[in-house]
């Protein structure tokens, strides 16, 4: 399965280093396994082939109607389409008949200029004399880390050998060289990521590597026969060269591809052993989990990535309410360091997250939902900051107890224990709401909110008539109306969260 979507998924997007980016992100994010990752690598490696196949496809022409022509009317209409188009539908059609359009438009362009190129005496010398099939791979691969596209570089050895430039052979051993060099985009987003990413990236190197060794080894052994890569091809699809490089293409990854999904395991514990896991002390500071800058290269999957950001976020305020609560009740205060780090990492992904979400903002590709979603985030990332202000006043006036060696009465910590139950209540629902867009579990929030809201009010009620018998202190008093009134705010807070989703159900409608 992770083979097959890799492919079609490459195959959709014309993109293997766009599909292993989105896969890198994620493995970084934890969404998917590595050995799920690597399957994905594979199929994209099939996949980036079909491009090789459509250029092919597009050499053909002479005296009929060039497909060229054809597909570069595509183009026109495409851009007809997305301009003009009101519905998102539409206009995502005329991007994909205009990406391939241009396709075609580009390969034109490129295969006018190389015979120009073909006819310089020092360029047929320089390429005529590399023959080494070694060389050959290493400049597929450096042009290949330098242009950070396969698909570009093959199409060039595709107009090169149709044009007379090089021969079968020497186009051949380009196109491995390029598998490898294709790796530099997948080594770049995993440098910058966290420790799976990193392995992910150099799962997608050794494959190609791998591939490309297996197929040299092969070549000294036909060699030995005087049979080449080229002479195989040739009898196969006589009299069309483009075609003889792209199913050679086509062959290779795939071959590769049979060749190595058995040995997944195996190469995932060898990734795992060089790059071993890097534990992350407490003092190494914080990081958001499910969001980096990678992930802004495909912003619909950053979209749903931020919401896992965002209910990460919630879980965390949420187990601060209850520690500041025990506090409040137990004057035990084992727990605040954590408490404090606590504090420091919602403050922090509040920071990163909102910058993240305004970079995420300005890229295209983004649906009005998801633009919809992404306005509505900002206030929903403050609100549950402002839940972990509220939990730290309460540590605060815990604070105040213990210093002055009072506390609650056994009535006003039953009714603490009470009032941290409904806010339980309420964040489930409101997590509920959020997550699933529920409409439903809104409603259910609303309701458990307007009674958290009574019961705030039944709490003050019962401190007057405590203070009334003489069982509470007017300074114990204090901090206990604050600590009810602070969590009737945490109450509101949560429920924004839950009612930023009526934007969203209006267009889902």
């Amino acid at each position: 399965m992770g083979v097959g979507i890799g492919a079609l998924g490459t195959a959709a997007i014309q993109s293997s280093g766009a599909t292993t980016v989105m896969t890198i992100g994620f493995v970084n994010a934890g969404i998917i396994t590595l050995a799920q990752a690597a399957t994905i690598i594979y199929g994209a490696n099939i996949g980036t082939t079909v491009t090789a196949q459509i250029v092919a496809l597009g050499m053909f022409g002479g005296n009929s109607v060039s497909t060229s022509v054809i597909f570069s009317a595509f183009a026109g209409l495409g851009a007809f389409l997305s301009t003009f188009a009101k519905k998102s539908g539409p206009k995502t059609l005329g991007g994909i008949l205009a990406g391939f359009g241009l396709l075609f438009v580009g390969l034109e362009l490129m295969s006018g200029s190389m015979e120009a190129f073909a006819a310089l005496d020092g360029v047929k010398t320089f390429l005529a004399g590399i023959s080494n099939p070694i060389l050959l791979v290493l400049l597929g691969a450096v042009l290949t880390a330098i242009i950070q596209s396969s698909s570009v570089m093959t199409s060039i050895a595709l107009a090169m050998v149709v044009t007379g430039l090089i021969g079968i052979d020497q186009g051949i051993y380009l196109t491995m060289g390029s598998n490898i060099g294709s790796c530099v985009v997948a080594v770049i987003a995993g440098v910058t990521s966290g420790t799976n990413a990193k392995r992910t990236a150099l799962i997608h190197l050794l494959f190609n590597c791998a591939g490309v060794v297996i197929f040299m080894l092969l070549a000294m052994v036909l060699g030995w026969f005087d049979i080449s890569y080229g002479n195989l091809f040739e009898k196969l699809f006589p009299s069309a060269p483009q075609v003889q490089l792209a199913m050679f293409h086509t062959f290779f990854n795939t071959a590769t591809v049979a060749i190595m999904l058995p040995l997944t395991g195996a190469l995932v514990g060898l990734v795992t052993r060089l790059i071993p896991e890097h534990v992350v002390k407490q003092e190494d500071g914080f990081s958001l989990r499910y969001v980096n800058d990678n992930m802004l290269r495909t912003p619909p999957v950053a979209v749903s990535q931020v919401k896992r950001e965002i209910l990460r976020m919630a879980g965390i305020a949420l187990e601060n309410v209850d520690r500041s609560l025990d506090m409040a009740v137990q004057l035990d205060f084992s727990g605040k360091s954590q408490f404090e780090r606590d504090e420091q990492q919602l403050n922090f992904i509040n920071r990163e997250l909102v910058g993240f979400v305004v970079r995420l903002s300005g890229r295209s590709g983004l649906g009005e939902k998801d633009r919809t979603y992404l306005s509505g985030t900002y206030r929903n990332i403050r609100d549950l900051e402002r839940v972990g202000d509220y939990a730290e006043n309460i540590v605060e006036y815990a604070t105040v107890l213990a210093d002055t060696s009072q506390q609650f009465s056994d009535d006003a910590k039953y009714e603490i224990s009470q009032l941290k139950a409904l806010l339980h209540q309420l964040y489930s629902k409101a997590v509920d709401a959020y997550q699933n867009e529920s409409l439903e579990s809104l409603r259910d929030a609303n309701a458990i909110e307007e009674e958290i809201d009574d019961y705030t009010k039944r709490m003050e009620e019962g401190h007057i008539a405590r203070m009334e018998k003489g069982i509470c202190t007017p300074s114990v008093g204090a901090q206990y109306l604050e600590l009810s009134s602070n969590a009737e705010r945490i109450a509101d807070h949560l429920i924004n969260m839950a009612k930023s989703i009526k934007s969203l159900t209006g267009l889902r409608s």
